[in-house]
């Protein structure tokens, strides 16, 4: 009897092992890095075919230096054989969610967000760019198999809360260090009852808990999602396994709630923030840039208009086809929001999107830290119907009264 954790990685807690990788990839920024060291090592690639490049932080460049860069890696993705994808393609979690990554795999990435991917019950998790190029020279990586704390949820998200309120809640209870190099798996009928898109969100926020990543088990959901793609899935069932702590969250008492600057676990009811003036709201990222999420914003700004700045940004070409062919982009447009192009968008503080010293952003990231998208900026983070209504209001409001 094991924790999922421990099932695919093939041993118990505590326990080192060394293990193949099933997916590998890095983007254009931690790419850069992992080339250079990937270079010095003087080995050549040892199983490209499960290796993948995704261009998504600055894209499209946003400077000489950037386009320089992103040239080099262009070209060796191409000269070996690597999986790419070019600007507009999306960000490398959801990119690699749409039909790559499946059960059981073991999933890196160079990136913190990997663990998004545990959402389909995978081990993924996310390296530094040294630890990448090991992995580009042997197909293989070490890993100290993780102790789990299991989320056992129970009912179903009520009234305006969503997948997002869920995640930043067990973050708050946790707190951004309490869960450190551990597993979360969310188990029970409530984790039963979110969509493809809600868990995604959920593994999403596991490293804002300072946890090694988040698994959901696949089940019928994940099987209809895959499917959608051409991929067949096995069902996972749980075990009972030897947990470090557990977790016991009722979906239906979870409210509409905003983490307050400059802290992901700092957390507060959206109603007690209510009238907070923003300059900016942000809905995107590889938290809540996917179908579900433009398709809940547009129903909710429908006939209506923003008044502040609105800056939306598709997950993934994918996505942006959908709202396209759906007439969610429409309805967007028509509302005042801007459309960025697929990928991380200001996320990151980069460009389309940056704001100022002293103004306040209202979005659906996953991470507040000061300075991150802009220098003196402050971010506040909540879900897509808090930022429908913040940005109908034009200050912090609460989605409870929205149709």
């Amino acid at each position: 009897m094991a924790t999922l954790s421990e099932r695919i990685l093939g041993a118990p807690a505590g326990t080192c092992v060394d293990r193949q990788v099933d997916r590998a990839y890095v983007h254009d920024g931690t790419g850069v890095l992992t080339l250079g060291t990937f270079r010095s090592i003087g080995r050549p690639l040892a199983a490209p075919e499960r290796l993948s490049i995704l261009f998504d932080h600055i894209v499209p460049a946003n400077t000489s230096t950037t386009a320089d860069l992103q040239a080099e890696l262009r070209q060796f993705a191409t000269e070996h054989g690597l999986h790419f994808t070019d600007v507009g393609e999306g960000i490398c979690h959801q990119v690699m969610g749409e039909g790559t990554v499946l059960p059981g795999e073991i999933v890196i990435g160079a990136d913190s967000h990997t663990c998004t991917l545990g959402a389909f019950g995978a081990f993924a998790t996310g390296v530094g760019a040294t630890d990448m190029a090991a992995i580009w020279a042997t197909g293989e990586t070490w890993l100290r198999v993780p102790e789990t704390i299991r989320l056992e949820l129970s009912g179903r998200l009520e009234g305006a809360a969503e997948a997002k309120d869920l995640a930043l809640s067990y973050v708050a209870r946790l707190g951004m260090d309490g869960a450190t190099y551990s597993a979360l798996e969310f188990t029970g009928e409530g984790a039963a009852s979110l969509s493809m898109a809600g868990r995604l969100t959920c593994s999403n926020l596991a490293i804002e808990a300072g946890a090694k990543t988040g698994l959901f088990y696949a089940d019928k959901t994940t099987r209809h999602y895959l499917a959608g793609f051409g991929r067949e899935a096995d069902i996972q069932r749980p075990e009972e396994g030897s947990y470090a702590a557990e977790l016991r969250i009722d979906l239906g008492a979870i409210e509409p709630v905003v983490a307050i600057p400059d802290r992901v676990d700092t957390v507060r009811p959206v109603a007690s923030l209510e009238a907070t003036p923003v300059d900016q709201v942000f809905v995107g990222t590889c938290t809540n840039g996917r179908n579900e999420d433009l398709e809940r914003l547009a129903s909710l700004l429908k006939g209506r208009k923003v008044r502040v700045r609105t800056i939306v940004v598709p997950a993934s070409r994918r996505t942006l086809l959908e709202a396209i062919r759906t007439g969610v982009l429409t309805t967007l447009v028509e509302a005042g929001c801007t459309i960025g192009p697929p990928g991380c968008g200001p996320c990151l503080g980069t460009h389309l999107g940056v704001i100022g010293e002293g103004e306040v952003c209202l979005s659906t990231a996953n991470r507040n830290f000061r300075n991150r998208m802009g220098v003196g900026g402050e971010i506040y983070l909540g879900s897509v119907a808090t930022a429908a209504a913040t940005a109908i209001a034009g200050a912090i409001a609460s989605p409870e009264a929205l149709p």
